[in-house]
């Protein structure tokens, strides 16, 4: 993972429908995306798959790569694991129980519901915030455009990322360990996980791995792509059996602050879409920020019910949401006093991926320090309106384009036209 360029991305462009406007170049939180000859092209380097291009594309030039549910077809056994956003996509869903059931008649041989993964994952929060010697705010890790966003533009912030795996991924564990202790008869390879998926940024966790960790995962499939198909299956006249065993804490994770709530206590901050996130990490970074001891980040506006590959409006879903869960228990997850003394170790990542920060120019400290002062003297003399025409995102990242020798001064349209 310290190569950058092996990095395998979930969100991609389509050249044929890309028109050059500046839409996508205006609202790139890394500054990822640059117009060259007539058409956007994305930086590998910068790209957090958050898929703000896909949302913000009119011409849905930008697109996300995902699995398909029918390449589970290669495993014996078969589970899901519906993200909680997914309940939010139904009309007048009073029980999760029905979406469960759908799983199974479109296909899939068992459900783990990532809510009930995600109330495990908050109990074990909260033992994780008393330890001593963590960097504070904790900052948590559950959404992996925000893990990669810190290592890529806000390096010094690293040491805050809680070490927690997110509940998609604890849930394919037990899942695997239910399966294999149900069925005996099945061999592990036996045995395939998808998660249905409302962003792409889980796409690109699960093909990249987090570090030296290879993602229990096999597939992601976009809630999108499942919808149809479980509506077609999803009826009152079905007889339905309870065999949800998650509460509102769990199914709360869909919505931005519902991780941080789950904490059950005040001393939290929550924000959600990429703008207002970045503007709390550079007051984290600052030292401008209130003393709080955990800080929940969703890079979604609205949390996970705003992913690109939904389908709903995330006002709409959330509003949803909070009608499913006054018909459930607060949790049906609770720790035993054994379990409330440590946290296991298979709820924990040892390594952060090693990413090179965006803002570093070169290796050489000498080197780096020369570029800087050559991309403020070039800065200088540009207009400073930070129009988009020459294909940069504003005039300072035009600069470091011509520092690095990507692009020439020729490329700003308005000295263009000043000049005899």
């Amino acid at each position: 993972m310290a190569d950058n360029i092996s990095y395998e991305h979930s969100v991609q462009l389509d050249v044929r429908k890309c028109t050059g406007c500046t839409n996508c170049l205006r609202r790139c939180p890394t500054e990822a995306i640059r117009i060259r000859d007539g058409h956007a092209v994305i930086c590998e380097e910068r790209c957090i798959d958050c898929g703000e291009c896909i949302r913000t594309c009119s011409n849905k030039a930008k697109k996300a790569i995902h699995g398909k549910i029918s390449s589970m077809e290669r495993f014996r056994y078969k589970i899901a694991l519906p993200a909680p956003s997914l309940y939010g996509q139904f009309d007048n869903l009073d029980d999760v129980d029905f979406v469960l059931d759908g799983l199974i008649r479109i296909g899939f041989d068992d459900v783990f519901e990532v809510a009930k993964a995600a109330e495990l994952v908050s109990a074990y929060t909260r033992q994780y915030l008393k330890a001593e010697g963590i960097a504070r705010p904790v900052i948590s890790s559950a959404c992996p455009v925000i893990v990669r966003l810190i290592q890529l533009r806000f390096p010094s912030l690293q040491e805050n990322i809680m070490h927690m795996l997110p509940p998609m991924e604890v849930a394919a564990k037990l899942a695997r360990k239910r399966a294999l202790k149900e069925h005996p008869e099945l061999k592990p390879e036996e045995i395939g996980v998808c998660f249905i998926s409302p962003c792409p940024a889980k796409v690109s966790y699960v093909k990249n791995g987090f570090a030296d960790y290879k993602s229990q995962v096999d597939e992601v499939v976009a809630i999108s792509d499942i919808y149809f198909q479980l509506i077609g299956e999803m009826s009152r006249e079905n007889d339905v059996q309870v065999s949800t065993e998650s509460g509102m804490v769990g199914i709360g994770w869909a919505s931005s602050g519902g991780e941080a709530t789950a904490l059950f206590n005040e001393d939290y901050l929550a924000a959600d879409g990429i703008e207002n996130v970045i503007n709390v990490l550079e007051q984290i970074e600052n030292g401008n920020i209130p003393s709080v001891k955990f800080i929940e980040l969703n890079a979604c506006p609205g949390g996970c019910v705003g992913g690109v590959l939904t389908v709903q409006n995330p006002f709409i879903a959330k509003a949803r949401l909070q009608s499913l869960r006054q018909f459930l228990p607060v949790t049906q997850n609770f720790l035993t006093p054994e379990e409330e003394q440590y946290i296991p170790e298979m709820y924990l990542f040892d390594e952060l991926p090693e990413y090179k920060p965006i803002n570093k120019l070169s290796d050489s400290i000498v080197q780096s320090m020369r570029m800087m002062a050559d991309i403020h003297k070039i800065k200088d003399t540009l207009p400073g309106i930070d129009c988009g025409a020459c294909g940069a995102p504003s005039c300072r990242a035009f600069a470091e384009d011509i520092v690095k020798g990507t692009v020439t001064l020729e490329k700003c349209p308005i000295l263009g036209k000043e000049r005899p």
